[in-house]
This record gives structure tokens, sequence and C-alpha cells, in this order.
């Protein structure tokens, strides 16, 4: 045999012959844990997540004990997995501490793919270890995967592992944790671990009002990512943290803390991660000059710039200005991060986006729905200056129902030091002021009823009373039916939109009517009135809850309508209009007049031409027959026998009033509005638009219809100074 492979075959052997002394030579493994028994041993639970013991077999299903979802990759019959109570439970499971005397603990490890369902090594309390799902498998794996960490820097110290769980959506899959000596062979297969830091973090001096960040859709994990301003943590945002080209930069409103040090401080940041060196100071906003003009972008609804967006909160009027705080999430295209954006606007129509205003600021934390007032008598105590005293109230997730106040209209808030002021099972404070009891009132949803609290100066409240079937969302308000100032009811209201007429005495609500309908669109969800309105209307605004994630923004918020109480033979209801303030948007208009229209005649509606439109009608129909509307594609049709309107396949009865209809439609690129009957039909509904399709056409058969009004509108975006 040549002399030189000789060489290399005893090389070869004695390296196998080293492995293996090495692997012999090796201390005999420590089982952590197996996870094999009935319950966990020494191991503590918290939470809702884990249950009272090890999942054996698969996930448990938590509404059907007889099924389970297949788990693979575990080893002997048990294993660890925060799927107890299905995707929503939170909670941890903790080891009893135990000396690091191995170079390396192993695991096998699986789940969903989200940094708040991991497994940590903690060292006298610090996160020394992070690891998590593999971000090779996909998203609906159940696969456990062997990983690793190397701990022998930690020899001879107390450690113990937290499988820890604090995702509304995710779980954790652990076993077989053990203490080796035995490397990984370089052929075994990667770690999942994510080679997390606990903290990385970079100063900023702030000298100019935002902080580019940028953000990649659908990336996971999410980041937790702390702001810092003078020693105290003011927000805590979960981004989708973008290391490749970002879809989109979000724009962090720091102007507040000009001249000051702000830091940012990411948890469990990705390992050679240059993410934060890519934020930039800036004072103007990123694609400024293509805002508002995206080809989904609603032109007659408001919308936010940038990310997530949904309830309309703290709707208030004050010196000249309506004030629209809403529910979102300026730093991803999904729910998450619940906060209060703001938006002000002198007539509901054209708005300015303000800073947001009320974030979480621990984890786990949100700002969720409430509302807005004016304390005129400041029966607070909280009024400082000239400016108007604007106190809000909203549910944080993690405290209770809590109170802010704003003596600069409403561009900063200063948190109530006795917050929460109401901690119950529930949410969405509404304030109002009643002037016969002389007191403030909150009406709060708890459970599936609407609770009643009171106080003298908004500070200090008492339960008074409870009114059942209702959900999130509550909103309460006085109408005077037919607009009699002498025949006045109460409408109690919840997200779903339905509502019962009443009475209120400042303490409870007694019903006259059972529940009703509030609508039968599917664009219009939990609703709120305008407080303080100048002219005395209750106005109201509604979120369409379009399923729109584009790249960098979601959705509109509805347009503002006005709210009466109109009398019916079944007694009193509901009717929306729209307000008069949207005819400032009319830039064309096609005016029939009066005009009578014989089947197949000519469409006198020919030259209209645009994306968005606005329709107005009052007609009398043929005895039998239909009146057809198709206003860009959409058919709005109403059947005179059936005493139907049919609105894109939904249907409600329209009884004629002295034989007559009217009928007022506005559309825009995702959502259009219809309303009839004096308002006592409306119908929201979402829609994907043809932007080929910009016509209007009106037809009739079974006779002649008789127009006492046609017009159609040319409408401007209200985005047209932007």
């Amino acid at each position: 045999m040549n002399q030189s492979i000789c060489n290399k075959v005893l090389t070869i052997a004695a390296a196998l012959m080293g492995i293996c002394l090495a692997t012999c030579c090796a201390a005999d493994d420590i089982i952590i844990a197996d996870f094999e028994g009935a319950n966990f041993g020494n191991w503590k639970a918290t939470g809702d997540a884990f249950g009272a013991g090890p999942a054996h077999g698969g996930l448990p299903n938590p509404w059907r004990p007889e099924l389970l979802t297949p788990v693979d990759g575990y080893k002997g019959k048990g294993f660890a997995s925060s799927f107890c109570s299905g995707e929503c439970g939170i909670g941890s499971l903790t080891s009893p501490e135990f000396k690091i005397e191995r170079k390396y603990l192993t695991f096998l490890i699986g789940g969903t793919k989200t940094l708040e369902s991991c497994m940590n090594l903690l060292i006298a309390g610090k996160v020394v270890r992070v690891a998590g799902t593999s971000k090779d498998l996909p998203d609906d794996s159940e696969t456990a995967v062997p990983g690793s960490w190397n701990v022998a820097e930690f020899a001879g110290q107390s450690a113990v592992i937290q499988i820890d769980d604090q995702a509304w959506q995710g779980h954790i899959n652990v076993d077989q944790i053990v203490q080796t000596d035995v490397k990984p062979p370089p052929g075994a297969p990667k770690s999942p671990k994510l080679q997390l830091f606990a903290d990385v973090k970079r100063d900023f001096k702030i000298d100019k009002r935002y902080l580019r960040i940028p953000i990649k859709n659908g990336v996971f994990p999410h980041l937790l990512v702390n702001t810092i301003v003078d020693g105290k943590v003011v927000a805590k945002n979960t981004i989708g943290l973008a290391d490749a080209p970002p879809d989109w930069w979000a724009c962090m409103d720091v102007g507040a803390w000009k001249g000051k040090t702000l830091t940012l401080q990411v948890e469990k940041m990705i390992a050679g991660s240059m993410v934060l060196d890519s934020i930039e100071q800036s004072d103007s906003i990123v694609d400024a000059a293509t805002l508002y003009h995206e080809p989904l972008r609603a032109q007659l609804h408001f919308s936010p710039r940038r990310g997530w967006n949904n309830n309309p909160n703290g709707m208030v009027f004050s010196q000249g200005e309506y004030h629209l705080f809403y529910q979102c999430n300026p730093y991803n295209g999904d729910w998450l991060n619940m906060q209060w954006g703001h938006a002000v606007s002198s007539d509901m129509v054209h708005w300015k986006e303000s800073q947001v205003l009320v974030e979480p600021h621990t984890p786990g934390d949100s700002g969720f729905s409430g509302s807005a007032v004016i304390d005129t008598a400041n029966t607070s105590g909280w009024k400082n200056g000239t400016a108007d005293l604007l106190v809000a109230a909203f549910t944080s997730y993690a405290r209770g129902d809590c109170i802010v106040y704003s003596n600069d209209a409403g561009r900063t808030f200063k948190e109530f030091d006795g917050n929460p002021v109401v901690k119950h099972p529930g949410r969405d404070p509404r304030l109002l002021w009643h002037a016969p009891s002389k007191q403030w009132v909150m009406a709060v949803q708890a459970d599936q009823g609407i609770a009643f609290h009171t106080s003298p100066d908004l500070k200090k409240w008492t339960y008074q009373s409870r009114s059942e079937g209702f959900n999130q969302c509550p909103d309460i308000f006085e109408l005077a039916v037919d607009g009699v100032a002498s025949n006045k009811k109460w409408v109690l209201t919840s997200a779903s939109g339905d509502y019962r007429v009443g009475t209120f005495d400042g303490k409870a609500f007694t019903p006259e009517t059972a529940m009703l309908k509030g609508h039968p669109g599917m664009a219009y969800v939990a609703a709120q009135t305008f407080s303080n309105d100048p002219k005395g209307r209750t106005i109201q605004l509604a979120w369409p809850q379009l399923d729109e994630r584009v790249l960098s923004f979601s959705q509109p918020i509805s347009l503002p309508n006005q709210l009466t109480l109109r009398s019916t033979p079944a007694g009193p209801r509901l009717a929306w209009t729209p307000v008069d303030e949207l005819k400032s948007l009319r830039a064309k208009s096609i005016d029939c007049k009066s005009l009578t229209l014989a089947p197949g005649a000519p469409n006198p509606l020919a030259k209209a031409s645009a994306e968005m439109l606005e329709l107005r009608a009052t007609f009398t129909p043929p005895a039998k027959g239909e009146v057809r509307f198709t206003l860009r594609g959409i058919p709005i049709i109403y059947n005179t026998e059936l005493q139907e309107l049919v609105v894109s396949g939904v249907r409600v009865t329209v009884p004629l009033r002295d034989g007559k209809l009217d009928l007022t439609v506005f559309i825009d690129r995702t959502v259009f509005e219809v309303y009839a009957g004096g308002g006592l039909c409306y119908v929201p509904l979402r829609w994907t638009h043809d932007p080929a399709a910009l016509g209007a056409e009106v037809a009739v058969t079974g006779g002649n219809v008789t127009f006492e009004k046609l017009e159609v509108h040319e409408l401007k975006s209200i985005w047209t100074d932007k």
C-alpha cells in the first residue's frame, strides 16, 4: 500500500478512536426533565397555559378532550406543552434549581414561531440562553427538533430553566432536557436556538420629530422593543423589524423628547442583526409624496397613514376641533400593540393625523377602547390653563379601566395617579355627563352585559346597575323622537350595532323594547358617538372591519352619520343619515331634477364617471316592477311588490312612505354605504372595486318611475391637500 495512503488511514483511525474514547470517557448524562409523569413534579407552573401535567400523545384540545393534534419528534410518552388552554393560554413552567455539571444542555423543542413562546436558561435570575422553534420548519409544524446550548462557561453555577409562553396566539412544546458532555456531532440537525441576546440597545440624541423604523410584513418572531426616556420605559411594542430591505417604514413620533436621549432596547434580538443601525431620525414621513394615494386607500374615509387600525375611540368636540382617537398598531399590519392613535378635524371630513397618545407600558398590556368627554365644570380639579379639560377613559388590559386627561387640546395626556378607577372582567368604558343627576356615568362592558358606574369627580366610581344582552364597546345616548324635545328616549347599544330603546335615570337603564337590529350591513362595528357636538347632533363613527392588509396601511373609519329616532308602526327606531359636511366633497354634479323614466329609456346618468360617487334620489316606483341602479358595477334594486331593497345581494325590507322611496349612496374604493327610508335602512358594505367600472346607471321594469330628485355627484378625495 502506498505510504501516503497508509498515513491517511492511520490518521482517520486515530481520529475515530479519539472520538470513541471521548464519548466513552464522558460523564454520564443528567436528565433534567423527561416529562413522563402524570404531573410536573417539582417544576412550578403559573398561569393557565401548561395545565396540571405533561401532554401525552399530542396537543390536548381544551374544547374537545377526545381530540388530539398529533405531535412528533418527542421522546417517550409525554412532553411539556403550553397548549393546555388552547393558543390563548399564558403562563410559564419553571424547573427546580440545578447545578451546571456538563458542557451542554440538549433538548427537544417545537411549537409556534414567536418570541413570546420560548425556553430560557437563567443564571442568578438573568436570562443567559434562549431557544425557540426552528425557523426552518413550516408554520403549522408540530415537530419537536433537537436543540442544544453550550453552557461550559457556567460550570458549577446554579441555574433554572423556564419554559415561557406569553403569546396570545402561540404555544411551545419541550421534551427531554439533558445535561451532557457529548457535543452534538457535525451531521446532527442544526439547533433551533435563535442565539438571542437579552438586551440589545441603541441610544438616540433626539433632534428631529421621527424615528424611521424598518418593517417587514409577516416576519416572525416579532421583537419586543422598549422605548426608554430618562431611565423610564415610556412604551413597549412588539415589532416585525426588518433585517433585510423593509416592506415599509414606520415613523415613531419622538418630537416630545427633542434634546433628550432616547434608548431603543430590543429584547431577544437575533445575533448579528444590524436592524438597530438602520433606524434613522427624520423630520419627514417616508414616502410622503405617495401617502394617501395608494390604489386601495379609501378616498372618502379617514385612515391612518401607516399600520393597523380598528375601533374609533375617544370621540369628542373641543374648541373648534373634532377629536378622533382610534385603536391602532403603528408598527405592524396586524392587531398587536393596541394603543390610541389620534386625528383632528374641523368638519369630520378632512382629518389631520396627530401623534399616538395611549401606549402599552408593560409587557402584555394594551390600551383598549374607551371614550372622551370635556370636564366643563372641572369636577376633577385637573384643569390647568385656558384649553378645555379633555378627559378620556380606556381599558388597560393589564390593569383595568383607567383615566387620562389633557390640558393642551388633546396633544398629550397625563395618567390619573389612582388608576385603575374600575377593575373588573370587562372593557371599553363610555363616559358621559348625566345632567339631571349631576354626575358622571361610565357604561362599560362586563361579560355579556353593560355595567353602569357613577362618579362625582371622574376619580371615585360606584357600581350602580347592569343591563344584560350586550357585548363590547358600549354606547348610550339620548335622542328626541322625531325631533320633539319633550319626547326623548335613551338608546343603549354595543359593538354589533344592535340596540334597545328605553329610559335612563343616571343609575339604571330601563328598556322599553326588545333587542333591535341596528343595520344589516357587514362593514360597521364598534360604533361610537361624539361627545359635545357644537350643533347638538348625535354623530356616530364605526369600524368597517375590512380584511385589508396591504403593505403599509390597513383600514378606514366609516363616514360620519347623524343618528335620530323616528316613529314607526313598531315604535321608535334608529335612523342613520350622512352628515351635511360631506357635501363639501362634491366636484361635479349631474342633476336630473324631476324626471319620469320609462322601461327601455336612455340612461339619464350616462355622463357620470368617477371613482367616488354620491347618489341622491327620491322616487315613486311602478306598482309592479323594479327600479335598478348600478353604481360602479354595484347593483342596488328596489322591488315595489316585495317592498324590498337589495344591495349587492343583501335584502332589506323598506316600506314606501307616501308611496315614495328616498335613497342615498356613497361609494369609495373599498367600502360603500346605502341609506334608504329616511335612514331607517342603512347598509354599509365592503367591496373590491374594479378600477375600470366608473359609471352610473338607472333603469326600470314593470312601468314608469317618477323621480322627484335624481342627482349624482362626482366626489373629491379628502386627501387632496395632503
